[in-house]
């Protein structure tokens, strides 16, 4: 992690806000140790986090609005000449007035369309207006810039055995294959950058919170575990890894 600019898209929700907290511990351990910098970008949607410390800049975003997305990125521009690594923690699976579809019966057309855009679109527009930034990190093919963004092993077609949860499968679905054609894209365009599609686990948050009951014991991670996790996986990746889909323990998911 020496050395690095980090952006964490959703840095107030349970896996963002732990990934903000670890980066945070790290940058004041190299600070007390040697001369190595890390600075950390975060982004919020409504109120300004609690969490203060030395090179952690706080920005505010909207996912779903695209001129918000670029507005924030362009106030990293003042702080830091790069972005080594983004990380993008949003998702969407249940509203107060709307849960996930169990049958096709239950699908309204507003909760599927803000499922895309959140859990689909938002991924992709980031990366359009982030990379001039990830263009100028000074990367290698063992030490890539990093692209990621968490999505969900229901996103995953072969492994859908139970069906259900129409918006939250599809959305994901979709996301996935999007992040596939931008590390295709990204191979020719913006060499040495590593697009990686995450699952983190089924882990302790306000998103998995009314799902928990049939989680089989010990298969609960807490924030904490599940950032760390991602973080360590994404320190190992290489440049040739791009287009993967790995879970928290770096095992590879089928599309």
């Amino acid at each position: 992690m020496n050395n690095k600019t980090y952006l964490i898209i959703g840095g107030t929700g349970g896996i963002g806000k732990a990934m903000v907290e670890q980066l945070v511990e790290a940058t004041a351990n190299n600070q007390a140790n040697s001369s190595d910098s890390i600075r950390v970008f975060a982004t919020y949607h409504n109120s300004v986090p609690d969490i203060e410390a030395d090179h952690l800049y706080w920005l505010k975003m909207n996912i779903s609005d695209e001129q918000s997305i670029e507005q924030a990125i362009d106030e990293i521009q003042p702080h830091t000449s790069h972005i080594d690594w983004v990380i993008n923690c949003v998702g969407l699976l249940h509203t107060e007035a709307a849960q996930p579809e169990k049958a096709l019966r239950k699908i309204e057309t507003d909760f599927f369309l803000q499922n895309m855009q959140v859990n689909a679109l938002a991924s992709m527009l980031i990366a359009k207006h982030i990379k001039p930034l990830l263009k100028k990190a000074e990367r290698s093919h063992d030490n890539p810039a990093i692209f990621a963004t968490i999505s969900a092993r229901v996103g995953s077609i072969s492994d859908n055995q139970l069906g259900g949860w129409y918006s939250y499968r599809m959305s994901k679905a979709a996301l996935n294959m999007g992040m596939k054609n931008l590390s295709i894209e990204w191979k020719r365009s913006l060499k040495e950058v590593c697009v990686v599609v995450m699952q983190p686990g089924t882990v302790n948050t306000q998103l998995s919170a009314p799902f928990q009951g049939n989680v089989a014991e010990g298969q609960l991670f807490s924030p904490a575990y599940s950032a760390e996790s991602l973080l360590e996986v994404l320190s190992a990746m290489n440049a040739d890894q791009s287009g993967s889909f790995v879970d928290w323990a770096g095992e590879s998911i089928a599309w």
